[in-house]
């Protein structure tokens, strides 16, 4: 596995709050120059964000119902669609905790179904963001069942801003319930080289961190 690079797996990420448009540039550029898979930026910097890596490798991310979830279904898309149409072609979007742990599992599949297909019919993927640390392992995999059925791309472990992030036993767990066609990516907490290639070994095929390793 370590025969392929590292940066291959990253999805390097600027989310801090007040993060301006010179650090999110020299995010792009620093993920130019070492090759990573994509950079993740917030809405507001989408469109800058495309431009500065065009042509040059990474990928375009953004966030969606970010970093809580508990946004209206309706709200989640009018953000997907407008973060597509500036140039995002990978949307990173928390699923709505507050619906699931009051027993709302249809209004959480539809949605998740919801922006599957908006996701797609731009030529974008979703992953569905868990915030795992917030869940039991029987909830992660119930909750990774539903991304599965939803047509999701990818499950995600963590937005960066609860308590943990990614632990290795999750992403084990992810990778044991969901289908081949579904990927897991780790994020929260991954700082060393050596932490990000324990957690590809785990399952991940995609690292997200906001330091460059």
């Amino acid at each position: 596995m370590r025969e392929v690079s590292l940066a291959s797996y990253i999805d390097y990420t600027l989310l801090r709050p007040g993060c301006t448009l010179a650090e999110i540039r020299t995010l792009c550029t620093t993920a130019v120059e070492k090759g990573y898979k994509a950079v993740c930026v917030p809405p507001y910097f989408v469109a800058e964000a495309r431009r500065w890596v065009e042509e040059k490798g990474p990928r375009v991310v953004t966030v969606v119902g970010f970093p809580h979830g508990m946004h209206l279904t309706e709200v989640k898309l009018m953000e997907a669609r407008l973060a597509l149409q500036m140039g995002a072609q990978e949307l990173d979007m928390v699923i709505n905790l507050a619906a699931y742990f009051s027993g709302e599992a249809a209004y959480v599949q539809a949605e998740l179904r919801q922006l599957a297909e908006l996701t797609h019919q731009h030529q974008g993927l979703l992953k569905a963001i868990l915030e795992t640390a917030l869940l039991t392992p029987k909830q992660i995999e119930e909750l990774g069942q539903w991304c599965a059925e939803a047509g999701v791309d990818f499950v995600k472990t963590s937005t960066g801003f609860a308590a943990k992030g990614a632990e290795l036993a999750t992403v084990r767990l992810l990778r044991a319930v969901l289908p081949p066609t579904v990927k897991v990516k780790a994020s929260g907490g991954i700082r060393t080289p050596e932490a990000a290639w324990a957690f590809i070994e785990a399952g991940a095929e995609r690292i997200g961190t906001s330091t460059a390793l």
